[in-house]
């Protein structure tokens, strides 16, 4: 029996880098997972495949977590066959430009796919959650949206968002027995940390009390219990996973 033994998982952003990763360990550890993504057929196809290798199902929907038209379908057509327990907001978007820089569309971009789409998806899932008294929601923020960091402005903007949104929701919604947490990783080896330059990760490192960043692989295993019925009682948490930054 896996972590998940049972469940339905809906993942945003799941066709590559830690989305993909959610998507295998939670398939390994026994869901069923669909996932969204906004690009790439092929990636979709690749993470498709790889959670059917565990012997589980697999559903993709292509689309922006934005659109609430597109969230909307998303949803209605995986209910129709499988009833949501889980949902995990991890679609996102980074950008390395300085505030004096930045574009007002930078900005807007940037809430829009960050946060406007966490509200979006979570509020379509609700619904059934609602209805079954029960349900769990993980945001996927990051240790720029916790800690003072230099990092881009409009990037910790959002990620401190998710941390309030996450804080806010569990308040609200706990009384039907579902449950809000947030996860904020610290640099991971891929994903945003391929666009900082090699001062700011040498002073991460230098920072960092593992000496290393982390892993896709680490992060989803962890993720994997924070959505698991043995995770029970945390509830509004925001759980910071960076080796001691």
């Amino acid at each position: 029996m896996g972590l998940l033994t049972g469940a339905t998982v809906l993942v945003t952003g799941g066709s590559r880098g830690l989305g993909r990763a959610f998507c295998e360990v939670f398939a390994r550890e026994g869901a069923d997972v669909a996932f969204s993504y906004a690009r790439s057929d092929e990636d979709a196809a690749a993470t498709s495949e790889a959670i059917r290798a565990h012997g589980r199902r697999a559903w993709s929907f292509k689309g922006s977590v934005s659109d609430k038209a597109s969230v909307r379908d998303m949803v209605k057509s995986l209910e129709s066959e499988a009833a949501i327990d889980v949902l995990v907001n991890n679609a996102g978007i980074g950008q390395v430009v300085p505030l004096a820089l930045m574009e007002e569309e930078d900005w807007d971009n940037m809430m829009t796919t960050n946060v406007k789409g966490a509200f979006l998806c979570s509020q379509a899932v609700m619904r059934g959650m609602i209805k079954r008294r029960r349900g769990k929601i993980l945001n996927v923020s990051s240790l720029a949206g916790v800690k003072m960091m230099n990092a881009p402005v409009h990037y910790c903007a959002t990620k401190a968002a998710l941390r309030g949104f996450t804080e806010a929701l569990a308040k609200e919604i706990g009384r039907y027995g579902i449950t809000v947490n947030c996860l904020a990783p610290g640099i991971l080896q891929a994903g945003v940390s391929v666009n900082l330059p090699a001062a700011k990760l040498r002073e991460y490192l230098a920072n960092c009390a593992l000496g290393r960043v982390g892993t896709f692989a680490e992060c989803a295993e962890f993720a994997a219990m924070m959505i698991s019925e043995r995770n029970t009682y945390m509830n509004g948490a925001t759980v910071v996973l960076d080796g001691a930054v």
